[in-house]
């Protein structure tokens, strides 16, 4: 657990999240086990790792991914391989660990089909056509497809922790995120492209922590296959 301090200075604004009625905890990661990396693949494993941060342990994103995507999209990339999720709400802490300046990131990753097909969340300081938006990769470079998109986050200092929260539902294609208030999304967008697929964390230039992961969901599918060894 973050300490009160923390977790008063840093999200603020939380509020307790709405789960539906037919949705069921369906993961739940808080990196204190034996082996709690065991459910992720990694475009690169070497450069994650588990590190304390306050006597906790959480998910650490410490150093650039040697990988190359075949088109252009985030590099660093933690998969959670074990299931894939269609409809799905996602809650996480997150931390960015890099300096400040306009692309300073972090990325949660959905509806991943292959390493060329998957949406994804841009988390930013400041939006700009590359920055900050909900991005659809589509066998070609990302595409950013948010309809509503705010003015961007601020990550603060770097050892300060935020609470994140996705909503997607397949049936009619919507998907909202929301940092530190659980109340008011700050991206909105609706698209069909990809149904079920698996969900990550990751930065696609910067370096940050991952912890507390939860996703409600109807239902997940256990996937068939290794998802990123193909391309190394």
């Amino acid at each position: 657990m973050k300490t009160a301090f923390l977790f008063l200075l840093c999200l603020p604004f939380t509020a307790t999240t709405f789960i539906p009625d037919d949705y069921q905890l369906l993961l739940s990661e808080d990196f204190e086990g034996k082996q709690p990396l065991k459910s992720f693949e990694m475009t690169d494993r070497t450069a994650w790792k588990v590190s304390k941060q306050d006597d906790n342990r959480a998910m650490h994103l410490y150093t650039a991914s040697d990988y190359q995507p075949r088109v252009r999209s985030p590099r660093n990339i933690a998969m959670l391989s074990d299931q894939m999720y269609g409809s799905f709400v996602l809650e996480a802490d997150i931390m960015q660990t890099g300096r400040e300046y306009g692309h300073r990131d972090m990325c949660l990753f959905f509806g991943m089909k292959d390493p060329s097909n998957f949406y994804y969340v841009h988390l930013a300081t400041t939006p700009d056509p590359h920055a900050h938006n909900i991005f659809l990769v589509n066998d070609e470079p990302r595409v950013a497809i948010g309809e509503k998109v705010s003015d961007g986050v601020d990550w603060g200092e770097t050892n300060q922790w935020h609470k994140v929260k996705i909503e997607r539902k397949l049936k009619d294609g919507t998907i909202k995120v929301y940092f530190d208030d659980m109340d008011t999304p700050i991206m909105e967008t609706k698209d069909t492209h990809f149904t079920e697929g698996y969900i990550g964390f990751g930065s696609f230039d910067d370096t940050g922590m991952v912890d507390n992961i939860k996703i409600w969901g109807p239902k997940a599918t256990t996937p068939p296959e290794s998802f990123f060894a193909s391309t190394q």
